[in-house]
């Protein structure tokens, strides 16, 4: 078995896309113009939360990895086809920035500068098995850092999206993406690959590099800013708050740290499946319980019961002791919660996180599993259209709390709403998609399965330990009684 590591991933090359322009992308002779996009409090909440990392696995087709083919067809089409998708995200070849005279930051973009476009880097890993590292199997946490790269982020400039591809010779290739949080949440980072997906196959069907720059009403981005209301100045509520942590520069544009690199050296990922069976069982059992608990059972969605499901597991796996408390945060698109609801294709932050605590013994009891559905659930009804505002102090609060020593986190990064197995270059479905920065967070990643049958795929990050008696007790579940 070979371990993927920084000494068997050699970068190739390192370069920057720029939006692509010729005569036909504008309509007069000047460049592309400067644009700045402001961020909201949706933005600054995440302002200091370190990168997203994503990896997107691609099979071998025909003979498209080979490392000759790969170089000379497949290469050059995604790089192409990134310069015409960056046409409808200019603010992504840019850079976050703080201004001197500007009271927050926003995101520059200036094309007549070589340093704006995004990061693309080339790399090759010639001895890893792509079957061991796109499956569900097994792998050590760490595995995965060499296929991602790294976002360029200092005290006065931050890139704010950077790419690189990896190719498994006549195995298959990945595309790692590094996203700043403060710029892109789950659902916009999924809407620009899908576009620059959508635009790559284009030119690979039409087989020659014909400049088709449109792209369907659900993939072109909204950045409108102003209806976001705020009224109230959260956004710099939440800046203000950031800025209190910083003792010498407080215009700092430097993120958390990450952790060391030798943190992840006892740690290991896993993928879990649920599929639509297995939910309803699982909700049969849950409403079972509550009928003989409470008197009657109650309408659970399939994102609650999964996600009881883990955290039971989860807790029982990391053998904490019963009185520790158990906080959890669950992630919620706010796009339609707003009053009045904004676009679906919002490009931008738009999630809130709601908070809930247990002691881990009612993780532990016998109907945990029950109670933990019914928490969520009530969690989740509590909020209400129009309830964003205003709730900065329940947010700040919820994070100071999260920080607090001697408790357990639990997280949720990704959604099955996104449709990542949507993410089609013209070869096929991905293979696999995961969330790598979840070994960073302590979240579990959400993804639909890849079949699209309605189920869940779950990335989890743990001990080798703690995953062997979560794995025992995830799957035992599932058997009937």
């Amino acid at each position: 078995m070979n371990i993927i590591s920084s000494r068997c991933v050699k970068i190739r090359e390192v370069t920057r896309v720029t939006p692509f322009f010729d005569s036909t992308t504008s309509t007069n002779d000047s460049p592309l113009p400067s644009t700045a996009l402001a961020l909201t409090y949706f933005d600054t909440k995440w302002f200091k939360f370190p990168p997203v990392q994503r990896l997107f696995f691609y099979r071998n087709q025909t003979s498209d990895t080979d490392s000759i083919r790969f170089n000379s067809d497949t290469l050059p089409q995604l790089k192409h086809s990134l310069s015409l998708a960056l046409l409808h995200y200019l603010p992504l070849a840019g850079h976050i920035m703080w201004p001197e005279l500007e009271p927050k930051p926003a995101v520059y973009y200036f094309p007549d500068q070589k340093c704006d476009g995004v990061s693309f880097a080339v790399a090759e890993s010639s001895d890893a098995d792509f079957d061991r590292v796109s499956g569900d199997g097994i792998l050590e946490a760490a595995e995965y850092h060499p296929l991602v790269p790294q976002l360029s982020i200092t005290e006065d400039k931050a890139e704010v999206i950077a790419i690189q591809i990896t190719l498994f010779p006549n195995q298959g290739f990945s595309i790692g993406v590094s996203a700043h949080h403060a710029v892109l949440d789950g659902k916009s980072t999924t809407m620009f690959i899908k576009s620059w997906a959508y635009l790559c196959k284009q030119l690979k069907l039409q087989q020659q590099q014909q400049e088709q720059t449109y792209l369907p009403p659900e993939l072109t981005p909204c950045f409108d800013r102003t209806i976001v209301k705020d009224p109230d100045g959260i956004d710099m509520i939440y800046l203000k708050h950031w800025m209190s942590g910083s003792s010498s520069n407080r215009r700092s544009l430097n993120v958390m740290p990450v952790k060391p690199e030798n943190y992840y050296s006892n740690l290991v990922r896993m993928t879990f499946e649920l599929n639509r069976e297995d939910i309803n069982k699982l909700r049969d059992k849950v409403n079972k319980v509550l009928y003989s608990t409470q008197g009657g059972g109650q309408y659970l969605s399939s994102f609650v019961i999964t996600c009881a499901h883990v955290f039971v597991w989860l807790v029982k796996a990391r053998d904490v002791e019963a009185n520790t408390t158990v906080r959890f945060v669950i992630p919620t698109d706010c796009r339609s919660r707003l009053d009045p609801p904004i676009p679906a294709n919002y490009f931008g932050n738009c999630t809130g996180g709601e908070f809930g605590e247990a002691k881990a013994s009612d993780f532990m009891q016998e109907n945990g599993v029950a109670f933990v559905a019914h928490k969520l659930s009530d969690l989740i009804k509590g909020i209400k259209r129009g309830a964003v505002l205003g709730s900065e102090d329940e947010f700040l609060n919820g994070m100071a709390k999260m920080r607090e020593a001697q408790q357990l986190k639990i997280s949720v990064a990704g959604s099955n709403r996104f449709d990542v197995y949507g993410s089609d270059f013209g070869w096929g479905r991905p293979e696999k998609v995961e969330v790598v920065s979840i070994d960073t967070t302590g979240a579990i990643s959400l993804a639909e399965t890849r079949d699209g049958g309605g189920g869940f795929e779950i990335g989890v990050v743990l001990e080798k330990q703690q995953m062997e008696v979560f794995a025992s007790l995830f799957v035992d579940a599932l058997k009937d009684r």
